[in-house]
């Protein structure tokens, strides 16, 4: 007997469209291999700006997985409500953020939250406000690796503002992040090369610290393409996000890694505007729109359809003459980017043995929970 494709969903009548679902056993399947990956699960500090929710941190958390890693006063107020006890927002924060900041460290006194600075004025600025709400705050410094959109370039300088870091009364110098996003040759090899490349000044930065007596930076690394580079490496924390749900892109680009593919965007036909279109209601609000048209999303069970036109709340398709496409069809897209298409979405639906099973709330796709 043919097996049903894992995807489908037998009770989709009832799943209104556009829709996100998400396949908790594929999820549980990804975190399993992640941790399989590395050495030590303790050098895991996984990014949740792609699930944004709670549901997908607790399984994390369930796993053994206690570091993470963010991008917002939300998802760090999230990771805090979830449990989490280790928590680095990786973004450095402006006097607004700063004060949000230090809210949730005194609403969380459990929780060690850290934070990136890249030059002393703002570090002074934390430093400052830190010492008003008697706190000490953790900091690293954010390195350009070659990203070349936030970060102090890894010379002489760091190690001079690290020094300096270490006299603020509010501050707590404890290591670098060297985020490489950039590194995605599709040659493994290479970007291997171009990945060890860019770390080796992050390492010479670190012996040079230890030679002058600090203590040895915890220097955190890394996003999805070059984690099983950084995984092999001793002595660095890990920092991958798309592996919870893994996407088109990551899929095609990056085929050494074994991750499954669980998220999902659920879209319908709505009108056949002639003889060889289809227009189905996934529009710019329900998958990411950046990149090319033909590559924001590829349907599971229609692979043969081609975007041609995409607006707020439409995504029109070429099917060809002949087709047999109905208005109501039910269409499986798997998105190019994952990351920001689950944020398009104030929940997901999870499906599990082909059935509709729940909801997980994407929490921190608000700019605020409550801090």
């Amino acid at each position: 007997m043919e097996q049903k494709p894992w995807y489908l969903i037998d009770d989709v009548a009832h799943l209104d469209s556009p829709a996100l679902v998400i396949y908790p056993d594929r999820v549980r399947e990804n975190i399993r291999l992640l941790i399989e990956s590395i050495d030590d699960v303790a050098r895991l500090r996984p990014h949740v700006k792609t699930n944004k929710s709670r549901e997908a941190t607790r399984l994390m958390l369930e796993a053994g997985i206690r570091k993470f890693k963010c991008a917002t006063i939300a998802e760090a107020e999230m990771l805090a409500l979830c449990g989490a006890t280790d928590v680095l927002l990786a973004y450095q924060p402006n006097v607004a953020k700063m004060h949000r900041l230090l809210t949730l460290m005194q609403e969380y006194p459990d929780v060690r939250f850290a934070c990136l600075v890249d030059n002393l004025a703002t570090a002074q600025q934390l430093s400052d406000q830190a010492v008003n709400a008697d706190l000490v705050v953790a900091v690293y410094i954010d390195l350009n690796v070659g990203m070349n959109r936030t970060g102090i370039v890894p010379t002489d300088a760091v190690r001079i503002l690290y020094a300096e870091l270490a006299t603020l009364p509010g501050i707590r110098p404890v290591g670098f992040h060297a985020y490489d996003g950039h590194l995605r040759n599709a040659d493994f090899s290479l970007r291997t090369a171009d990945c060890d490349a860019a770390f080796r000044p992050v390492q010479e930065l670190s012996d040079a610290l230890v030679a002058e007596g600090f203590e040895p930076p915890v220097i955190v690394v890394g996003g999805s393409p070059t984690f099983p580079i950084h995984a092999k490496r001793q002595g660095v924390d890990c920092s991958p996000g798309t592996f919870i749900y893994w996407d088109k892109g990551y899929q095609t680009g990056l085929p050494e890694q074994p991750f499954l593919t669980a998220g999902l965007v659920i879209t319908r036909v709505i009108s056949l505007p002639d003889s060889t279109k289809v227009c189905v209601d996934l529009g710019h609000k329900s998958v990411a729109a950046e990149g090319e048209l033909t590559q924001r999303v590829m349907f599971l069970n229609a692979p043969e359809l081609k975007a041609i036109g995409q607006s707020e709340e439409h995504l029109v398709l070429e099917a060809g003459e002949g087709h047999s496409y109905q208005i109501g069809d039910v269409l499986y897209g798997l998105p190019n980017h994952i990351c920001p298409t689950v944020a398009l979405y104030e929940r997901a639906y999870t499906v599990e043995n082909g059935s509709i099973t729940g909801e997980w709330l994407t929490i921190a796709r608000d700019r605020k929970i409550s801090v």
